[in-house]
């Protein structure tokens, strides 16, 4: 688990430099070089379901850190230690809510800043507008900070989310004892002595739940109102998705049945994903219709089966970079957006650099200062918690 985690967010670095200079219109980028650019596919295999991936992960990784609501001790054994609800919720403020918030003002204005100058450039306006000459600089340069600063939140929606997120099951553990979580081992048991592959009807309800949860955007947004956000945040996609983490996927029966059926879900995975990005060339990969058609939502679901499946069967080992990945692929996430929206920004409108060395460059830089930022962020005490969340080194 650890290791899919922090390759997946590697693949979201990966995305983001394809997605800041892509031509199909995402909300974001900066514009392409071109009016249809082909490697802008990329886009396509990777959109469906990269983040739905690390909600399940953020899941399965909730269960382990809380373990069962109502504890069963065996005798003369040792558990493993698990958090009280008391310490994951206070745990979860301090690592997603505070970075969302607060590391709103300390860091994440600096990509505000470059944030609104992409959109200067893709709307083609003012985005502050003629402010009156009556208001004091000051004043004005205040507003200007605080809309940077609001205009950093970026990649940090699946921070804000996930806290929420977490919040709930704590609420949902609280109510039903874990009595969904308990029923499930009950009727993996019962098929067990059937002879019956427990996996079959899991995965047909997990994929049919995925199916459900994407239907829950907003098909014609509103520019006026709240419609956008609601469809970038897609509290109720990623839910379903973390649920399924915390109540399926974090089952040892279940993990071993994927790797299992790792090629074959993978091979489905490659082909609903060629079909999907086929069909879809050239669009908008964020469009809400899009995102509810059914091949989208399958290619979406075989690839989060074959790559748990193939990540138990093939990663479960370490390394001392998979170590280092491990610690810190959360305050890279965090942290990456400022290099791809300022070098990103500076070399399409101050240089004329070839579209494909500005690929390269980016790519490099993101990938070697995400974590050189990280490292020195993290050594700075009080900005350390403002921005990772961690107390201390």
């Amino acid at each position: 688990m650890d290791n899919l985690r922090w390759v997946t967010v590697l693949l979201v670095l990966f995305y983001h430099v394809i997605y800041f200079y892509n031509a199909k219109g995402v909300f974001g980028g900066i514009g392409g070089f071109y009016e249809v650019q082909p490697w802008d596919a990329i886009m396509s295999l990777l959109y469906p379901w990269f983040m739905m991936l690390l909600f399940l992960v953020a899941g399965i990784s909730s269960r382990y850190a809380l373990g069962p609501a109502v504890p069963e001790p065996v005798e003369g054994v040792e558990g493993p230690h698990h958090l009280s609800h008391k310490e994951f919720i206070k745990n979860r403020t301090r690592k997603l809510l505070v970075p969302a918030t607060i590391g709103l003002f300390v860091f994440q204005w600096m990509a505000g800043y470059f944030n609104t100058q992409v959109a200067a450039v893709a709307t083609g306006s003012n985005p502050f507008g003629d402010m009156p000459d009556t208001v004091p600089q000051a004043v004005q340069s205040f507003i200007k900070y605080f809309a940077y600063s609001l205009s950093g939140i970026g990649p940090l929606w699946f921070v804000q989310d996930l806290w929420l997120f977490s919040l709930l099951l704590v609420l949902f553990r609280v109510i039903g004892k874990d009595w969904l979580y308990r029923w499930i081992a009950r009727m993996e048991a019962r098929f067990n002595e059937a002879s019956i592959p427990f996996i079959t009807p899991v995965l047909c309800v997990s994929m049919l739940l995925i199916f459900i949860g994407a239907l829950f955007s907003i098909t014609h947004p509103r520019p006026e109102t709240a419609d956008g956000l609601w469809n970038l945040y897609r509290p109720v996609t990623y839910f379903v998705l973390f649920l399924l983490g915390y109540y399926v996927f974090s089952r040892e029966y279940i993990q071993e049945m994927l790797a299992k059926l790792r090629i074959g879900s993978l091979v489905f995975a490659i082909g609903t994903g060629v079909a999907f990005a086929i069909v879809n060339y050239g669009k908008n990969d964020t469009d809400p219709i899009v995102l509810e058609s059914s091949l989208c939502n399958l290619y979406a679901g075989f690839a989060i089966l074959a790559m748990v499946g193939c990540f138990k069967a093939w990663a479960d080992k370490t390394s001392p970079f998979a170590t280092y990945m491990t610690r810190s692929s959360y305050g890279i996430y965090v942290v990456h957006y400022l290099v791809i929206a300022s070098l990103g920004y500076m070399m399409k409108m101050y240089t004329t650099l070839a579209p494909w060395m500005m690929y390269v460059i980016l790519f490099i830089a993101v990938m070697l200062l995400s974590p050189a930022i990280y490292e020195v962020v993290r050594r700075i005490p009080f900005v350390r918690w403002c921005v990772l969340g961690e107390k201390k080194r």
